[in-house]
């Protein structure tokens, strides 16, 4: 279905998809308990329940919020859409199954524009600001046997992420990977990128990454 996206709302990228495919291979235990983080227009939120997920979703933005709401609605699935910061409203939960898209576009500000468009994929200096925060915040609510699936660009290091998630007790590795142009956000930056070793000299594309990381016991 075609998703509304209210002004200001980052429509689905690659990356979306990317996840949305991880997702699709995925083997759900029946009403597998789904979190959706940052769901924007609750794409990722509606795959899940499509599925027969029990599905919770939440964005720090209420536009994103009544996106979400309205496309579940037009779509006839039952999800919850709550407003708040990463996993703060779901604290005391457990889930099997927790998504995560968060901004990851490394920026020449080392602070994240909490109230302005580029929230949406500015993530500090190294592009890890949000991303570290899930990978600490993620494996308590995951249940014995459950997944975090979580896409991100290489530009901001696929070590880290899987070295954090292993140190927190998960079986964590890259399951996949895609290349994608530069889209006008990176293309912008790009002396800047540059200039930080991030992209190599002719690079127009970035390879996007979904990491799967298991809560074994």
């Amino acid at each position: 279905m075609t998703l509304i996206a209210l002004p200001g709302v980052y429509a689905p990228q690659d990356d979306t998809a990317l996840l949305a495919e991880a997702l699709r291979a995925e083997a759900l235990p029946p009403r597998a308990e789904t979190l959706d983080v940052g769901t924007g227009t609750g794409a990722l939120a509606l795959a899940a329940a499509r599925r027969g997920a029990v599905v919770t979703a939440v964005d720090i933005s209420w536009r994103c919020v009544l996106s979400a709401r309205l496309n579940a609605r037009l779509a006839r699935l039952p999800v919850r859409v709550l407003r708040g910061n990463l996993l703060a409203p779901v604290a005391g939960r457990s889930f099997d199954v927790i998504l995560a898209n968060p901004p990851y576009v490394p920026a020449p500000s080392g602070a994240w524009p909490g109230h302005r468009a580029a929230r949406a994929w500015d993530a500090g200096n190294d592009g890890r600001l949000l991303l570290d925060r899930i990978c600490q915040e993620a494996p308590p609510l995951l249940r014995p046997g459950g997944v975090l699936l979580i896409v991100h660009s290489a530009l901001c290091a696929e070590d880290p992420t899987l070295l954090r998630l292993r140190a927190a007790g998960l079986h964590a590795a890259v399951i996949e990977r895609r290349q994608v142009a530069f889209g006008p956000v990176l293309r912008g930056r790009w002396s800047w990128l540059r200039s930080q070793g991030l992209v190599e000299e002719g690079q127009n594309k970035e390879e996007l990454v979904v990491v799967r990381a298991r809560r074994t016991s």
